[in-house]
């Protein structure tokens, strides 16, 4: 059995809340710079300089990259044969978001959701827990903004829809969110499961590289399919009109039950914040 201190753990999560934030993701500017030079319309463009600038007045300043620094969200694997001492996990995780909003100067976005009552220091996180083998603690952190969050939808699909139907409500859902998750925007697919598992495989798809490759061949595919169906609506960076609407279209899947077809879409804007860590 190895034991963590719940102070490393709270050091290692505020340093993500920070670094996620002023930095943006390698393949995040890559595809930026791919996009960019597909595009002809000149608004298109200087979006993109935009977006290029803002990331990279971000890292010299250490200003985050939006002023929305998001809810904090985690997906947490923690090995069967390692306990964290000094402090429950889930209460060292919102401590480490407590101290690198605090420390980072980040927003605090967290509220009542009648009251509006802010929390003033963006806690609770959303933390999502796996038990898995080894005694090692993988964290992954998103800073998830508000404006592409409202454009997400969840639905409960009849079986016989399948694939068409997937693709309808995905585009459909796309087209109807326009310019308000501020696109280009990556769209995470979780699809089967239940009402409820359906948007964690979702959100979870959302910490994908954009250049990687979906191990699933058919997921690829349709992956590949989506993305091309999606920039063809011509929403364009930042609703400006162009050919990229989507930097990256992301799927999972579960079993579901014999008599549905979950289907969640996470909508998240191009400035993906994530980040993950193993200790």
């Amino acid at each position: 059995m190895r034991t963590l201190n719940a102070t490393q753990v709270i050091d290692t999560v505020a340093k993500m809340c920070i670094d996620s934030n002023r930095y943006l993701p390698d393949d995040v500017r890559r595809r930026f710079a791919e996009c960019a030079a597909l595009e002809e319309s000149p608004a298109a463009k200087e979006v993109f300089r935009q977006l290029t600038e803002n990331y990279e007045l971000a890292e010299e300043t250490g200003l985050p990259l939006c002023q929305d620094t998001g809810l904090a969200v985690f997906f947490v694997e923690m090995g069967e044969d390692l306990r964290v001492e000094g402090m429950n996990i889930r209460e060292a995780i919102n401590e480490g978001v407590r101290k690198g909003y605090s420390e980072g100067f980040l927003r605090k976005s967290a509220c009542d959701p009648l009251t509006r009552a802010n929390t003033k220091d963006n806690t609770p996180a959303i933390v999502h827990f796996d038990i898995v083998p080894g005694d090692k603690l993988k964290i992954a952190f998103m800073a998830k903004g508000g404006g592409s969050e409202n454009m997400s939808r969840v639905t409960m699909l009849a079986p016989a829809q399948g694939w068409a139907g997937i693709k309808k409500f995905v585009i459909e859902r796309v087209a109807e969110a326009g310019p308000n998750p501020c696109p280009p925007t990556v769209v995470g697919i979780g699809v089967g499961g239940t009402f409820d598992y359906a948007p964690i495989l979702a959100k979870k798809a959302l910490l994908r590289k954009l250049d990687d490759t979906n191990p699933d061949p058919k997921l690829a595919e349709m992956e590949d399919e989506l993305l091309e169906a999606l920039n063809k609506l011509g929403i364009g960076p930042m609703g400006l009109g162009g050919k990229t609407t989507c930097l990256g279209v992301k799927i999972a899947m579960s079993p579901c039950h014999i008599a549905s077809l979950p289907l969640a879409v996470n909508i998240q804007c191009h400035s993906s914040r994530h980040q993950e860590v193993e200790i």
